[in-house]
């Protein structure tokens, strides 16, 4: 069970649009309290302290002790409203706990032991289908966490509601089916066919392009003789090149 906060609140007089507006301009958050039996009360809590709660997570399954003028009010939220554009809260709501009560709330799932899971071990992923799941529990026993344990969990496994280990005095809200809460998927590309791949493209060197064969002569022709290039008329002759014989007499 998570440890009981303190929070200080005061009673608010006024109800409607108007007053809420004006405890807002005071750095407070309108709220009331409900159940129990009892008629709803208004009060108002600081911003700051509520928007500190908010913030650090599990707020709406942490048990608070409303300290309201001298006296005070075990409460569990069960609601708040956060500004649009600021994204600070605006309203909350908190439910009267009594002994022996039991309350439904949205309990956070913990995987565990995701090192010892086979499926995680080959390169695969845990899939969460719920993020939350809802019980029933004792109102001076709310849980924390849900631990979901993986350990065994090969490829395409699977764990459900029906196999969750719940605290003492828990059960699930919904009793019909026996959803899933997470799973083991293998990846797209097995880590071993990518090594395997890579390792085969680096024992083939490339191959060095090999040159390009002179084109065979037609059958019966006879192969072309390399033609001397004859020097242009008037041309001076090429250094080292024998002087050309004169023209026979007839």
């Amino acid at each position: 069970m998570a440890a009981i906060k303190q929070l200080a609140a005061v009673t608010r007089s006024g109800t409607g649009k108007g007053a809420a507006r004006s405890v807002r301009r005071e750095a407070r958050v309108p709220g009331v309290i409900y159940g129990g039996g009892e008629k709803p009360e208004p009060i108002s809590v600081d911003f700051k302290e509520l928007d500190k709660h908010i913030y650090a997570g599990h707020f709406l399954t942490t048990i608070f002790d409303l300290e309201i003028e001298g006296r005070k009010e075990r409460v569990l939220p069960r609601d708040y409203q956060l500004d649009v554009v600021t994204d600070r809260p605006v309203h909350v709501d908190f439910l009267r706990l009594r002994a022996g009560s039991r309350v439904r709330t949205a309990i956070p799932i913990h995987v565990v032991n995701r090192e010892a899971s086979p499926g995680v071990k080959k390169g695969g992923t845990v899939n969460f289908v719920l993020h939350t799941v809802e019980l029933y529990s004792p109102a001076d026993n709310i849980p924390e966490a849900v631990e979901v344990d993986i350990s065994g969990l090969d490829f395409h496994g699977a764990v459900h509601i029906g196999d969750l280990k719940l605290p003492q005095g828990c059960r699930p809200a919904h009793t019909k089916g026996n959803s899933t809460i997470v799973t083991v998927v293998p990846p797209t590309v097995l880590p071993d066919e990518v090594k395997a791949e890579a390792e085969a493209a680096a024992a083939v060197p490339a191959k060095s392009a090999a040159p390009a064969k002179s084109a065979a002569p037609a059958k019966g022709a006879a192969p072309a003789k390399a033609a001397a290039a004859a020097p242009a008329k008037g041309a001076p002759a090429a250094k080292g090149a024998a002087p050309a014989k004169p023209a026979a007499k007839k």
